[in-house]
């Protein structure tokens, strides 16, 4: 027990702390605070508070622990809010509606009772990982009970029915002593759980949202950063990849965001369903809502939360994604402390390691085959919101995250003004995964790499044409660049254009995707014919092809495929034949 000798905002000091040890959870003052221990000079520890220090006192008693700092794993994390210290929020609000300081709730319902199917049977030899039962969590996710982390044995006692959490479900035999094993388990939050071996990406994360999958594709384990200035969009396009990314599970963290928004999503994902089963959103997500205001330094522990989480359900033989709203709160977040400590501040007043901080929490994903029986493969891809300010992407947060990450997805702030969203900057946007996925995307549509490098290559003439248009004017301009103008324009506004508000735009699926882009590289070499044959570009965007390709993202899904091919039908025809000719 020690008292406290120094409160400077999170950061508290605290002495006659003989024993403790650096990352112990404290309670600090009569309201116990939650607080970690993060430096220990003699019998001094320093601690940062993940709660409102408003109000301490020097000589107010500080308790250690002895623990560090945990997430509760089992049944009942699918669909539940935390906060950035896993508290259940959906509990404490059902005491007061202002969440008081000092307020303690479990992760994980201790009175609920959950239907616990075995594998196992007695005389069965388990290790690590192994999975020794189920339970329906949702409608969505099957929760697969594992051996935790550096238990085997052999199975003495099997139970079957409904139990708690807490409640012992198998008995194992361990060098001699009988282990009762329950549903939950314990894991510390900053160290990564093991796996047997690691993989290459190679399979597409299918987000629905064109620009991702289709011209800068995102592989399943992958990490991706999406840096952008206010108002660009990023909450946005982190909300639409964890409603539509087609994983098992999704994690959303609220890092120091907006409150409005954290409730917005809240609210949305409620009343959203899934496209590939018809079931609510919320069967398949998990929230982590650490908002502004809330205290700052609770931002890092909501990181590696989430993280945390992601791995356990990854572990299970899932496809887990993880968004992060947005990692540049943390990072301000480490700032703070950094400067209250007076650590020698790196570039910009962030502290020195920022980077090794930033790569501990991503390199975290990736596709590996899970420990334990039966063999399985899971995977963590992670998506990163960075907020630099001015929308300067040379600053230290960007600028470390890029090192880390395999595909970048740029936000304009010139595209925002023009409401052309997502607002991803399709010529400094890159991914590495390109080839990694080319065979998934292969079998979907076999000339996704040719339409796609087309594409690309129409968008940088484009851009190399932007200063001469400027100067003289587009209509100066010869009939073959008016018509790749033209095309780029259709391009950009009827593909890479996305609604996130209408029901048929809002998700597209990988062989619409490829369907529309190629309409439009169609047209475009079937105009280009045309202007061969002696046609101008104005008789060719009097065409009503041009209005019916506009209207391609709109058409419902069970007839778009029809619909398109059609479409093409009726290029070939109107675009093969000029005006006053039969």
């Amino acid at each position: 027990m020690g008292r406290l000798w120094r409160v400077s905002g999170p950061l508290v000091i605290a002495e006659d702390m003989k024993g403790s040890q650096v990352y112990e959870v404290v309670e600090i003052g009569e309201e116990g605070l939650v607080g970690e221990i993060i430096g220990l000079e003699e019998d001094r520890a320093v601690i940062q508070a993940h709660e409102d220090t408003q109000g301490l006192m020097v000589g107010e008693r500080v308790r250690g622990t002895g623990t560090i700092l945990t997430a509760e794993l089992g049944p009942g994390i699918v669909g539940s809010i935390y906060d950035g210290l896993q508290k259940s929020l959906t509990d404490l609000m059902k005491t007061d509606l202002f969440i008081k300081r000092g307020a303690k709730a479990f992760a994980l319902p201790r009175d609920r009772k959950w239907r616990f199917s075995p594998k196992v049977n007695v005389g069965d030899t388990v290790n690590e990982g192994d999975i020794i039962g189920t339970v329906p969590e949702t409608n969505l996710i099957e929760h697969r009970i594992m051996v935790p982390i550096g238990t085997k044995g052999v199975v003495k006692q099997v139970r079957r029915g409904d139990f708690t959490v807490e409640e012992p479900v198998v008995l194992v035999e361990q060098a001699g002593q009988i282990k009762e094993l329950t549903m939950m388990q314990k894991w510390p939050v900053r160290k990564p759980r093991p796996y047997r071996q690691r993989f290459a990406s190679s399979r597409l994360l299918v987000t629905g949202m064109r620009i991702i999958d289709y011209m800068f594709p995102l592989a399943l384990g992958g990490k991706a950063a999406l840096p952008g200035g206010f108002g660009t969009g990023k909450t946005v396009a982190l909300q639409q990849l964890a409603r539509w990314a087609q994983t098992q599970l999704n994690i959303y963290v609220g890092c120091g965001e907006r409150g409005n928004e954290m409730a917005d999503v809240l609210y949305s994902f409620r009343q959203l369903k899934d496209p590939a089963t018809g079931k609510f959103l919320q069967e398949k997500e998990v929230f982590i809502a650490n908002t502004s205001n809330m205290p700052v330094v609770a931002r890092e522990a909501s990181i590696f939360v989430g993280i945390t989480l992601a791995e356990y359900f990854r572990d299970m033989g899932y496809d887990i994604l993880l968004v992060a709203d947005s990692t540049s709160r943390w990072a301000e977040a480490m700032r703070e402390i950094g400067g209250r400590l007076e650590e020698m501040p790196g570039e910009e007043g962030f502290p020195a390691y920022l980077g090794s901080r930033l790569s501990s929490f991503y390199e975290r994903a990736g596709v590996v085959e899970c420990l334990g029986s039966p063999s399985r493969r899971g995977s963590i891809t992670v998506a990163g919101a960075v907020s630099p300010p001015g929308a300067d992407f040379s600053e230290p947060v960007t600028q470390n995250t890029l090192r880390i990450v395999d595909a970048l997805y740029s936000l304009d702030v010139s595209l925002a003004n023009r409401r052309h969203f997502p607002a991803i900057n399709w010529l400094t946007s890159y991914s590495l995964y390109t080839d990694a996925v080319e065979e998934w995307w292969s079998k979907v549509g076999p000339e996704w790499a040719e339409t796609r490098a087309t594409a690309l290559k129409l968008l940088q003439q484009e851009a190399e044409l932007e200063e001469i248009v400027r100067l003289v004017g587009p209509e100066a301009l010869p009939e073959g660049d008016k018509l790749l103008l033209l095309t780029t324009r259709m391009i950009r506004e009827d593909f890479l254009v996305q609604n996130a508000y209408n029901e048929v735009d809002t998700y597209s699926p990988p062989a619409r995707a490829h369907l529309m882009l190629k309409t439009i590289i169609k047209f475009y070499e079937l105009a280009q014919k045309m202007l061969g044959s002696g046609a101008s570009t104005a008789e060719i965007r009097s065409s009503p092809v041009i209005y019916k390709i506009s209207r391609m993202k709109y058409i419902p899904e069970d007839v778009s495929e029809q619909r398109i091919k059609e479409l093409w039908s009726e290029m070939e025809a109107s675009l093969t034949t000029r005006k006053g000719e039969v």
